[in-house]
């Protein structure tokens, strides 16, 4: 085995296809590093295009009000959210985690919630809407209220102990989380309720991403395996509001939203309770009459200049350059990772398309580490909850670009759709499904390669 081991090595170092590219966001890339690593404008953005980033910015980064308030451009909060305001999740435009264990302040982390479809009607709100929400407490859980209102409810989680161990004997620890609902303020959940909590993303490199072409992604699309390589990602194809048709969904830990104006529309709407042209209806149901007895604050409460400005802003924010590319351990680390086949998945190049009225994202080469598709990940990481043509099991790869910057960033290093991982390694050991062989691999691992991995990884 060591043998066969080191001649697959050798094969790959001599192929020379691995990189030592620093800049994964190509031109757009920074070079900042510590707690703003990930609040970077684009590096080849104009002055003259760095105000409206500063602009979007702070309407990412300020709180919103209740109305009626002298603030009018950001009043209309609530009365149900998540939050009241974009940087509270997206923590320095980076990862959110999930609460303490019997702690209910979710902050960064939601839950969504939905009904399987048993009629044509379902059927018909599925095609739009990708689920059929609850239908006293809607698509999604708000764990917070105005003042004197009560919250849908509270996030109650729990962790179960995982062992796994590598083939050397050293044990590791898993959790996997259990989610509830507590405190219920408006009834019982429908029976059939699917529960699945999200942790914010990190907001990096989101316009080079909407910028990987349509082309491109059908390319990498092979959802019957015709290659027979064992990896079948597959595409989204989710509702634009805009456009009123199915399209390719790009973001979302399902790629659920087809475009960064789509999903930051539904987040305002669904995380802070804002209306706006996409999503002009509040975000109570039928059940809930807060909504209609209590102030908003405009129609819409988001106006299109102020979509326009968060989208520009969230379109280019900067990718930072990776680290320690000349560390042998970290050189090591990527050859174990194109060994496993993690590449398969996490692809390393793409080349974004042109696009002229966004010149600093337009075709650059970038390593982004995703192929926006959407993967079975096994039975362990399964949410119990599909989400348009996503199954359970499904979800699409996540970017690994900026990962090494998540604890100076954010202070943790809690990673995939929940926040179970505790690390790098953790996350990598949930891999089940089509990722089960590269999983697997990695198990056979002794502890200076396991140790390599997690450096190279680090390195991005």
């Amino acid at each position: 085995m060591k043998l066969y081991y080191s001649a697959l090595l050798l094969g790959l170092m001599s192929a020379s296809a691995l990189a030592g590219e620093p800049k994964s966001g190509g031109g757009t890339s920074t070079t900042k590093s510590g707690q703003n690593a990930y609040s970077m404008p684009a590096s080849n953005l104009p002055l003259s295009k760095r105000l409206d980033f500063s602009v979007g910015n702070s309407f990412f980064r300020n709180p919103w009000v209740a109305a009626p308030s002298s603030t009018e451009a950001r009043d209309g909060l609530g009365p149900l959210f998540n939050t009241n305001g974009c940087q509270n999740c997206h923590i320095k435009d980076g990862r959110g985690h999930p609460p303490e264990e019997n702690d209910t302040q979710a902050v960064s982390m939601l839950v969504r919630m939905s009904i399987p479809a048993t009629s044509p009607e379902d059927d018909a709100l599925y095609e739009k809407e990708g689920v059929v929400p609850e239908p006293t407490y809607g698509a999604q859980l708000q764990d917070f209220a105005l003042p004197g209102k009560k919250p849908e409810g509270q996030i109650h989680i729990t962790y179960d102990d995982l062992a796994v161990h590598f083939a050397d004997g050293t044990p590791v620890m898993l959790r996997k989380p259990n989610v509830s609902i507590v405190e219920l303020a408006y009834g019982p959940l429908h029976a059939d309720t699917q529960l699945s909590a999200r942790v914010a993303p990190p907001m990096i490199g989101l316009g080079l991403l909407e910028s990987i072409p349509e082309s491109t992604l059908l390319e990498w699309a092979d959802e019957h395996d015709l290659n027979h390589d064992g990896i079948s990602g597959k595409l989204n194809r989710v509702w634009d509001v805009q456009a009123e048709k199915a399209v390719i969904g790009r973001f979302g830990w399902k790629a659920g939203q087809p475009s960064l104006m789509q999903q930051n529309a539904a987040a305002f709407n669904g995380d802070i309770g804002l209306t706006s042209r996409l999503y002009p209806h509040e975000n109570c149901t039928t059940k809930q009459t807060l909504c209609d007895s209590l102030p908003n604050g405009g129609t819409p409460e988001v106006s299109d200049n102020i979509l326009d400005f968060v989208e520009f802003y969230s379109q280019h924010l900067a990718v930072p350059v990776r680290r320690n590319l000349d560390d042998p351990q970290v050189m090591k680390g990527e050859q174990l990772f194109h060994y496993s086949g993690c590449v398969a998945c996490h692809k390393t190049q793409v080349v974004t398309a042109k696009r002229a009225h966004l010149p600093a994202l337009s075709e650059q080469t970038i390593h982004p580490y995703t192929d926006l598709l959407l993967h079975d990940m096994g039975e362990g990481l399964s949410d119990g909850r599909p989400e348009a043509l996503a199954s359970a099991q499904e979800w699409r790869t996540p970017p690994l670009w900026g990962i090494g910057y998540t604890q100076e960033v954010n202070g943790h290093t809690y990673y995939l759709h929940d926040g179970r991982a505790r690390n790098v390694m953790e996350a990598v050991l949930w891999h089940g499904g089509e990722a089960k062989v590269s999983r697997d691999r990695v198990l056979q691992f002794d502890q200076q390669q396991r140790e390599a991995l997690i450096a190279f990884l680090n390195s991005l």
